[in-house]
């Protein structure tokens, strides 16, 4: 930052950017190349240099990046593309949290318009490497210029990401929907002739010695051999086909088996060859008979059924962004965990049931009344799903504090911020009931470790549910109690039951205030 009002940011020049920029240049060049020389292996130069000159995209795109910030507003370029917006069209900056799995998060400002329209700047950036605090700064420095010259939409930093209401990705699960319940229809569809092919290899007879050559496919063929090698797949590669190879390749070279038939065969063992339509279907020595798996109609309603369960999952996401699109965006969305364990419980009873009646479930008075329990089963458990992800709001906690106990009580709850007395955010736990509330490092028994929280200081301002600002690591059904600590705000997160609990110790009368006070209207999220 040059002055107090006027900001810039640039992309550092790494030499990973130079490099990148020098793959970019040299794929076009081999594109060109490639193109002038004509010959043979055009598409192989051709291929190589679009790939390496895409690949060398991120180089420029990354030294190109600058954005700057001061008394007008805001202006961001990257390589050909320009915006800039006044601060008066500025409705709200927040950070946009991206998990990428390998790498960590990645964080980022995005710009939301008094138009809903939201764009993300390039920088300043977070990645997946420690924290140095610059990120926070810079982005605290450009909501200290949108106060001073905008009219910003929140008075607390918005931070959306994956577990919020406002960053929730449909796209994704309603992709993954569609295609299991493809899956399951497919697969559905297969069962009647896998199970006549299962009826047709169990009532084969042996081919009697006139039978000639092309008529054999209807009956078993049985031809002696003997084993020359094995070849057994490595327990870490499940995979990988074991093969069982034969003396003089006769009557063919090699047999595809389980892991388990080749570790049982040795070299030198005499054995009998099953075919059974061009295939080998079993495989008898004196040690170990392997005998191949020829799928039936269960099997394939077994893995319809699984499908289809599998598909409730991204269903019920879907169904949690559509419930709670009302939430703001940087609201924590209740787990859509408590629907697997739904489906999961629906399981236990459908699947048996496709793999014993897979064509007739409901073809006997037993499996109907099977179909039906389990069935009222799954309404239930259904039931008890939506109740478990419903947001409770803090003033939905019952108003009158329980009493404390004599005996010291353990509570699950951690303070956010480093303080005197959860120094390096050492606690898990606020025990309660026997003495002064204090911040424990573990569940108890005894006080060890433990740090008095000083109560004579603490002023509770705001009683809500979790936000993408507090972390990761607060569970979505916990709510924040937000404290003044003599000028420091003081987040402490706890189940909504047990933070009622400790707020009211810690602050009474700020307690009753908060959990009297309405809830105030939610505004739809701007991303639902």
């Amino acid at each position: 930052m040059n002055n107090v009002g006027e900001m810039h940011f640039r992309a550092d020049r790494r030499p990973a950017l130079w490099t990148l920029t020098g793959v970019g240049a040299a794929g076009v060049a081999l594109a060109a190349v490639a193109v002038v020389f004509w010959g043979e292996l055009l598409p192989l130069w051709l291929t190589a240099g679009f790939f390496f000159a895409v690949l060398g995209v991120s180089g420029p795109y990354g030294l190109s990046a600058r954005v700057s910030a001061d008394a007008y507003g805001l202006r961001s370029r990257v390589l050909v593309r320009r915006r800039s917006v006044a601060w008066a069209d500025v409705a709200d900056l927040r950070v946009r949290v991206t998990d990428t799995h390998k790498y960590g998060q990645y964080h980022r400002v995005s710009v939301l318009t008094r138009h809903g329209r939201e764009w993300r700047l390039p920088l300043p950036y977070r990645n997946g490497a420690a924290d140095d605090g610059r990120f926070d700064a810079d982005v605290a420095a450009l909501r200290a210029l949108h106060r001073g010259y905008g009219a910003p939409e929140s008075d607390h930093l918005v931070v959306v990401s994956n577990r919020t209401a406002g960053g929730g990705r449909r796209l994704v699960p309603l992709v993954l929907t569609v295609l299991l319940l493809a899956g399951a229809v497919g697969t559905a569809l297969l069962a009647p002739h896998l199970g006549s092919e299962r009826r047709e290899w169990r009532s084969a007879t042996p081919c009697a010695a006139d039978t000639p050559t092309g008529e054999r496919d209807g009956c078993r063929t049985t031809l002696p051999a003997v084993i020359a090698e094995t070849d057994m797949a490595p327990s870490n590669r499940p995979r990988q086909s074991s093969w069982l190879y034969l003396v003089d390749g006769r009557p063919l070279e090699r047999v595809e088996v389980s892991a388990e038939a080749a570790e049982a065969f040795r070299p030198g063992d005499a054995v009998e060859l099953t075919l059974w339509r061009g295939q080998v279907r079993e495989v008898v020595g004196e040690r170990h008979t392997w005998r191949e798996h020829v799928p039936g109609a269960g099997d394939a309603a077994v893995a319809s059924a699984a499908l289809a369960l599998a598909a409730g999952y991204p269903a019920a996401r879907l169904v949690l962004l559509r419930r709670w699109r009302r939430l703001p965006d940087d609201e924590v969305l209740p787990s859509a965990l408590p629907f697997a364990g739904a489906l999961l419980g629906t399981a236990l009873w459908l699947l048996p049931l496709c793999y014993l009646r897979p064509t007739a479930p409901l073809g006997s008075a037993e499996t109907a009344a099977w179909a039906a329990a389990g069935s009222l089963v799954t309404v239930g458990l259904l039931r008890w799903a939506w109740r478990a992800t419903r947001v409770r709001a803090p003033q939905a906690v019952a108003p009158e504090a329980p009493a404390v106990a004599d005996e010291d009580v353990f509570v699950s709850a951690r303070f956010l911020e480093h303080t005197d007395y959860n120094p390096h955010g050492f606690g898990t736990h606020v025990v309660i009931g026997g003495g002064p509330p204090a911040v424990t490092p573990h569940p108890g028994p005894g006080r060890f470790a433990a740090r008095p929280i000083p109560t004579g200081r603490l002023r509770l301002r705001e009683v809500r549910r979790a936000r993408g600002a507090d972390g990761e690591t607060v569970p979505r059904s916990w709510h924040v109690a937000e404290f003044d600590d003599a000028g420091t705000p003081v987040r402490l997160a706890a189940a909504p039951d047990d933070l009622a609990r400790v707020v009211r110790l810690v602050d009474p009368a700020g307690a009753a205030a908060a959990y009297a006070r309405p809830r105030p209207a939610s505004a739809a999220g701007r991303n639902a």
